[in-house]
């Protein structure tokens, strides 16, 4: 059979991703921090696009009007502080309030005879009332968080004086790690710096009594005891504790009364007292500002008892296509490429507006139907949460599964109950022993914690215990899986609390 080239007509049916739809695809999954920062991009780079003002002002960067002559003669008479200061000039005589005083200030005008000038460091300050200069920015001059070395270095330089000291301090401090333990042996900084150890371990004794305390240990032991020597709690009994913190880890109360010498009510009050004390000292200087969850959606209660859901203005950028720009520069439009790109970016920006209208739509119809679902969890609690998946919301609302997957991730819902990830709402079934309604994953781990949390120091529930009890409550479950959700909230077994409750005893 002889191979030869020809031409055929094939009619097939594919999916094209163009541009604008895998864009859209990634606007469903991004959080409400991660669409604003793209919003922000599409406007920098679409001059058609603006934020909607939504309390109908001036958009930030609009040149104010011009009052007409004669206009406002009276107005600036009585004009405040505030007024004053957001004008591009300095007020006149009569326009100073009572509280402002420019006696302090340099314009560029020839200074009266009589005047001194102004000093060196703000010669190059300009005048009228602006703050607009390259030179001087008062953001790079607030203060911030004090750092664990800024806080002991100073503390260091009082406590010191020699400059033998001193550079023997800073390398230690150089070494010190986030949570204010020494990460460099003292041997190794010895040698770098060309003394003796002792000398070295000298000058950290010393530093060793700085704030906070607990700073320039080289282990938990150690960080501990200066913790409980600043409060003058560091006995022998408490100082063998500290030799044995592995017994105190496996909670073997015997070995340690053995030790210590001490009987039960006397090693319950030393534990007790280890509790209190910091573990890591230095994460107190430099932690970072905890940013806290901003929701997408809001659920309330309505007086008939049902549930409105409303997407949470704050957090839906309102941008507009601004049609008259548009009419003007299509107007001004000369070449065929001026016109092509006007085009290309009034398509661009109707579509970001219809995009961002079909996530918030779409993100409503999802949080509805996860509303309608879990109605039982928001009247009731956690014990009332039902099984949930992706594909039962899918199916409810006529979306594809992998929509809702995106949907719900990194999305939030304040409820009555508090703030939710909508990935909450999904928990796996587990059946029932007497043919009801199966149990949710996530409210037979709250009853799990429930159980073990209302357990007495007598009557510690082993994990076939607990499995006993929740299938008499009518939960079919197997005694690993038990323990896989016990592992998974970091409790431990049965042997171990036992071994708590007995010391804290």
């Amino acid at each position: 059979m002889a191979l030869s080239p020809k031409l055929a007509i094939r009619q097939t049916t594919a999916l094209v991703m163009t541009p604008q739809l895998q864009q859209a695809i990634k606007l469903l999954q991004f959080s409400n921090q991660e669409l604003d920062v793209f919003v922000e991009a599409e406007i920098e780079c679409n001059p058609l696009l603006e934020r909607e003002d939504v309390d109908g002002g001036i958009e930030p960067g609009a040149a104010p009007a011009e009052p007409e002559d004669g206009a406002g003669d009276e107005e600036s008479e009585t004009a405040d502080t505030a007024d004053l200061a957001a004008a591009d000039r300095l007020p006149g005589d009569g326009e100073a309030p009572l509280d402002t005083d420019y006696g302090n200030v340099w314009g560029d005008e020839a200074a009266a005879p009589g005047d001194s000038p102004p000093p060196a460091q703000f010669a190059n300050w300009g005048g009228g009332g602006s703050f607009d200069w390259d030179a001087h920015n008062f953001e790079e001059h607030t203060g911030g968080a004090e750092t664990l070395r800024e806080h002991v270095t100073l503390q260091a330089n009082l406590e010191l004086h020699t400059p033998e000291e001193r550079l023997m301090a800073a390398a230690l401090i150089d070494s010190l790690d986030e949570t204010g333990y020494i990460a460099t042996p003292i041997e190794e900084i010895a040698a770098r710096l060309g003394v003796a150890p002792p000398q070295v371990e000298a000058v950290l004794t010393r530093l060793q009594n700085l704030d906070p305390p607990g700073v320039f240990a080289r282990d938990l032991a150690e960080c501990l005891a200066l913790q409980l020597k600043d409060r003058d709690r560091l006995d022998p009994a408490m100082a063998e504790l500290l030799r044995h913190l592995d017994l105190l880890a496996r909670r073997d109360a015997a070995a340690l009364r053995r030790l210590c010498g001490v009987g039960d009510e006397d090693l319950a009050d030393m534990v007790a007292e280890i509790r209190s004390l910091n573990p890591k000292p230095g994460l107190a200087f430099g932690a970072e500002v905890v940013q806290p969850v901003v929701p997408d959606i809001l659920v309330r209660g309505t007086p008939g008892g049902g549930w409105q859901v409303e997407l949470n203005a704050d957090t839906l950028p309102r941008v507009l296509v601004n049609q008259s720009y548009y009419a003007e520069v299509r107007r001004s439009a000369r070449s065929r490429t001026e016109r092509a790109y006007i085009a290309d970016r009034l398509q661009s920006a109707n579509w970001l507006v219809r995009a961002l209208h079909q996530r918030a739509t779409t993100i409503l119809k999802v949080a509805t139907e996860i509303v309608r679902a879990q109605g039982g969890f928001l009247a009731k609690g956690v014990q009332h949460l039902k099984p949930l998946t992706l594909r039962d919301v899918a199916d409810a609302i006529g979306m594809h599964e992998s929509t809702v997957s995106r949907v719900t991730s990194n999305k939030f819902m304040a409820t009555p109950r508090g703030v939710f990830e909508l990935k909450y709402f999904f928990t796996f079934a587990i059946s029932s022993t007497d043919g009801s309604d199966p149990r949710s994953a996530e409210s037979v781990r709250h009853r799990i914690r429930e159980l073990i949390d209302r357990e007495g120091p007598d009557a510690v529930l082993s994990d076939d215990k607990i499995v006993a009890i929740l299938i008499a409550e009518g939960t079919d479950i197997a005694r690993r899986t038990v323990a896989k959700y016990r592992e998974s909230m970091r409790i431990p077994s049965s042997v171990q609390r036992r071994r708590e409750k007995a010391i804290s005893l």
